[in-house]
């Protein structure tokens, strides 16, 4: 056995060239040094180094032997440590049946309704008798082409064999109304909020370490009710009135919103205008089925004079409306972080919308009490002077005015 002395000077030797050696060049010095110190030399370079004696007995047959490896190569052809697929030879196949069983025929996969986390995986390959890391099972998930990804928002379900033709009708009639300096608005109504001291998404600067403190839930608060916006926005003008009720999001309140657009903003730019083009969406307070909502737009064309021209987007097609991605998402974004607390403070965050492309946003609140469920008569549907296009009459029609 060599002393202490000798397997330091060792350990300083191969501190020192560590940084520059291979794992050829280590394997072959270790070797060297071996050979070099006669009996115990194995032993005394695996203390000073940390190589096993395997690896040196490797390096010293290396030496010695009529063949060397050729230049470049570490080890020979078919060394070291075979991949766990080579001795587990169905591994792949399990772990591809684990991620997506309905895609590989095994709907009774043991994961079919759990979360497939790299843990997960590993935990129910080894009940099956496998034995592998987290870190083999997510190399072999990026060679079967699998990789970490969240959901998009895609699916419509099935396209409308007119769903273009509609887009393109649509189009024409806005550049139609431009052009003759008509108005032409986009309206809906925006996702319902309820009111309170409740997390709203997003994130605004505060003071280091004192987050705003709001409730550990979001169970509606019956004195406080829910704000429900209802936009109208001007396509031409990139301005936009918006009513927050108070009750309930009906055919009544959607045209009462539009008729304080008028009101407010459209009858001052506007001049006698005798046509006005609405898009909406094809369901909700202004679907093209809503009885309702085509008996009060008769009410708004007698107050006004004008004839309401009306085209819908097809069913599915809700983002496709001007009035989401251009005021909208802007409405979102600028209330984000901020517990909408009460109708106040809807409106004035509403208001207080602008985008660097001048959008206008006006917005009241509207107190009136809209009735759930109200009907309309067969006798007061006939009474409306309602024109259905011979495209699509059920999405696109106009009321005209009755005359006193």
């Amino acid at each position: 056995m060599h002393d202490a002395q000798t397997i330091d000077g060792l350990e300083l030797k191969f501190n020192s060239l560590i940084g520059d050696l291979d794992e050829r060049g280590r394997r072959r010095w270790a070797a060297t040094e071996a050979l070099a110190l006669g009996y115990g030399g194995i032993t005394a370079v695996s203390i000073a180094t940390g190589l096993s004696h395997g690896t040196i007995r490797n390096g010293i047959k290396e030496l010695d032997s009529d063949n060397p490896l050729p230049s470049g190569r570490q080890r020979r052809t078919g060394g070291g440590r075979k991949p766990l697929e080579d001795t587990q030879t169905d591994l792949r196949d399990a772990i591809d049946q684990l991620v997506e069983p309905t895609e590989r025929g095994d709907p009774q996969s043991p994961l079919r309704w759990t979360c497939k986390s790299l843990s997960n995986l590993q935990r129910e390959l080894v009940l099956q008798g496998y034995h592998v890391g987290r870190t083999k099972i997510s190399k072999i998930l990026h060679a079967l082409g699998y990789s970490l990804q969240g959901n998009r928002k895609t699916r419509e379900g099935t396209d409308h064999p007119d769903r273009n033709a509609q887009f393109e009708h649509i189009a024409r009639r806005v550049r139609a109304c431009q052009r003759a300096g008509r108005p032409a608005v986009s309206v809906d109504t925006k996702k319902k909020e309820t009111l309170g001291k409740k997390a709203n998404i997003g994130k605004e600067y505060r003071p280091k370490g004192e987050p705003l403190e709001v409730d550990t839930h979001d169970f509606p608060d019956k004195e406080l009710g829910k704000a429900i916006p209802y936009g109208v926005y001007d396509i031409d003008s990139n301005e936009a009135w918006v009513s927050v009720g108070i009750s309930r999001d009906t055919g009544e309140f959607a045209v009462e919103a539009i008729r304080r657009w008028w009101r407010q903003m459209g009858k001052k730019r506007y001049k006698f205008p005798k046509r006005l083009l609405i898009t909406a969406d094809s369901g909700g307070s202004n679907g093209h089925r809503n009885r309702l909502w085509k008996y009060e737009l008769q009410r708004l064309a007698d107050e006004t004079g004008m004839t309401i021209e009306v085209c819908h987007y097809p069913p599915g097609t809700s983002k496709w409306n001007k009035i989401e991605h251009r005021l909208f998402c802007h409405i979102t974004r600028n209330w984000r972080g901020v517990p909408l607390e009460s109708h106040r403070v809807v409106v004035s965050l509403v208001s207080s919308t602008r985008t660097e492309k001048g959008l206008a946003v006006h917005c009241r609140l509207d107190e009136n009490q809209y009735l759930k469920g109200r009907k309309i008569r067969d006798a007061e549907m006939n009474a409306i002077k309602l024109k259905r296009n011979a495209f699509h009459g059920d999405w696109n029609y106009q009321i005209a005015p009755r005359k006193n």
